[in-house]
C-alpha cells in the first residue's frame, strides 16, 4: 500500500541534504552513464568492422597466384604460378564442403568504355555466375552474368551504377543498349550498386570469365579462384583451405608448405577471430562498468549509514512508539531505491540520448553507428534497482536492530 506519509520523510531527509545526496547520485548515474556509453562504443566498432566484410561474403576462401619461395622436386624458386580454368573446374568437382566456386580473371584500369559521346576508364573482371554470391552485389535493375554469358562467351556486361551515372544521360535506359569496351560492342544486362559506396568497386564492370578471356586474350588464364563454404565453422574452413593447398600444390608442383606459391585468405577464420575479440570487448566493458556502477552503489551504503546514524534517536523514537522492524527497514531501503534508481535513470538516459546524438555524426570505416540495444538498457536498470535494494539493506538491518533505549541515550 502507497503510504505518502514515508515517502514525505523521505522526500524531506533527502531535501535536508541536499549535496550529499547528489553526490551520492551523481556515483551512480556517472557508472551507469559509462556503462552505457562503453557498451554503445563496442557496438559502433563491432559494426565498422562487420561493415568491412560485409562487402564479401564472412564464409569465403580466396586464392590468388603467386610466385614460388622455396625449391621442390628440381624445381628452382621464383617461378610463378599461374591458375587456369581447369583448376576451377577441379576444385569444384574434388573438394567436398564447397557451396559456390568462381574464377576470375583481371583486366585492369585504363579500358575506355564509351556509350554515344560520353567515355570513360574503368577496370574489367571476368567471374563465373556464382560471383554473385561472393561480392554480395546489390542489383539495381536487370540480372548477374548467368550460365548461358559463360558457356556462349556473350558479349554481355553487368555495369555499376556509377558507370550507368557517367554513360547514360539521366532518363535514358541503359539496360539493353550497347556500349563499347575497347572498341567492343558489348550488351547492358543489369546494374549493380555498392552499399559500402566503394569508389573502387563501382570503377569495375562484369562480364563472364569465358568472354573475357576470350576477347582481352587471357587464353584460360585466372588470376584467382573464390569457394563459399555454406555454414561451415572456422575449424572446416581451414580444413577445406588445406585441402585446396594440397590439391593445387599436387596440380602446379610446388611445396605445399609455401605460403607465397599461392595467396589465400579464409574470410570464416578471419570474421571468427573478431567474433571472439569482440566477444572478449563486450566482457571487458561489462567488467568496467558493473565495477564502477559498484563504486556508485557503495557509496549509498555509505551514505544510508551515515543517515542511520543521524537518525538513530528518532528511530528510538519511533521503536519506542511502536514502530515495526519492518517499517524501519522499508523506510531506508526505500530512500536507498529512490536514489539508485533516479540517479541511474538519468545516467541512463543521457547515456541513450548521447549515442543518439553522435550515432549519425560518426561513419567511419571501423566505427559507425554506436548504439546500446535495449535489453541491456533494461538490464542496466533492473541491476541499479537490486543494487539500491542491496546498497540500503545493511544500514537498513542496523537501523532495525537499534533498542529504543540505546538510541534515546545516543548524542
Amino acid at each position: 500500500m502507497f503510504d505518502l506519509d514515508k515517502w514525505q520523510e523521505i522526500f524531506n531527509t533527502i531535501e535536508k541534504n541536499k549535496m550529499r545526496t547528489f553526490l551520492t547520485g551523481f556515483s551512480v548515474a556517472w557508472g551507469i552513464f559509462m556503462l552505457i556509453i562503453l557498451q554503445g562504443a563496442g557496438v559502433g566498432l563491432q559494426k565498422g568492422v562487420e561493415n568491412e566484410f560485409r562487402s564479401s561474403a564472412t564464409n569465403a576462401i580466396w586464392v590468388w597466384n603467386g610466385q614460388t619461395s622455396k625449391a621442390y622436386k628440381g624445381n628452382n624458386p621464383g617461378r610463378e604460378i599461374r591458375m587456369k580454368n581447369d583448376d576451377y573446374s577441379y576444385l569444384g568437382s574434388q573438394i567436398k564442403g564447397i557451396d559456390k566456386i568462381s574464377g576470375r580473371y583481371n583486366i585492369w584500369s585504363g579500358n575506355t568504355i564509351s556509350y554515344k559521346n560520353e567515355s570513360g576508364s574503368y577496370s574489367i573482371r571476368g567471374i563465373h555466375p556464382d560471383y554473385q554470391k561472393v561480392e554480395q552485389l546489390t542489383l539495381v535493375k536487370g540480372r548477374f552474368i548467368n550460365e548461358n554469358d559463360q558457356q556462349h562467351s556473350r558479349k554481355t556486361v553487368l555495369i555499376s551504377k556509377l558507370v550507368d551515372e557517367a554513360l547514360f544521360k539521366e532518363g535514358e535506359e541503359s539496360l539493353g543498349k550497347y556500349v563499347s569496351i575497347n572498341k567492343i560492342p558489348f550488351k547492358v544486362v543489369g546494374i549493380f550498386d555498392d552499399d559500402d559506396g566503394r569508389d573502387d568497386n563501382m570503377q569495375v564492370v562484369y562480364v563472364a570469365v569465358s568472354t573475357a578471356q576470350q576477347v582481352f586474350g587471357g587464353a584460360h588464364n585466372l588470376n584467382g579462384i573464390v569457394v563459399t563454404v555454406g555454414d561451415a565453422t572456422a575449424k572446416e574452413a581451414i580444413s577445406i583451405e588445406n585441402q585446396m593447398k594440397s590439391k593445387m600444390a599436387s596440380r602446379h608442383h610446388f611445396d605445399p608448405t609455401d605460403n607465397q606459391a599461392l595467396f589465400f585468405w579464409n574470410s570464416v577464420e578471419e570474421f571468427s577471430r573478431f567474433r571472439k575479440l569482440f566477444t572478449s570487448i563486450s566482457m571487458f566493458i561489462w567488467v568496467i562498468g558493473i565495477g564502477t556502477i559498484i563504486a556508485g552503489v557503495v557509496g549509498v551504503s555509505n551514505i544510508m549509514m551515515i543517515v542511520v546514524k543521524d537518525r538513530t534517536k528518532e528511530i528510538g523514537i519511533r521503536k519506542a512508539l511502536g514502530a515495526t522492524p519492518g517499517s524501519i527497514v522499508s523506510l531506508i531501503l526505500q530512500e536507498a531505491i529512490l536514489i539508485t534508481a533516479f540517479a541511474g535513470y538519468v545516467g541512463l538516459v543521457l547515456g541513450v540520448g548521447l549515442l543518439e546524438l553522435i550515432s549519425d555524426q560518426i561513419d567511419t570505416p571501423f566505427f559507425r553507428q554506436p548504439e546500446v540495444n535495449l535489453s541491456v538498457a533494461i538490464g542496466a536498470t533492473a541491476l541499479l534497482v537490486i543494487a539500491g535494494m542491496l546498497a540500503g539493506f545493511i544500514p537498513a538491518k542496523r537501523a532495525a536492530s537499534i533498542k529504543p533505549i540505546d538510541a534515546l541515550r545516543d548524542e
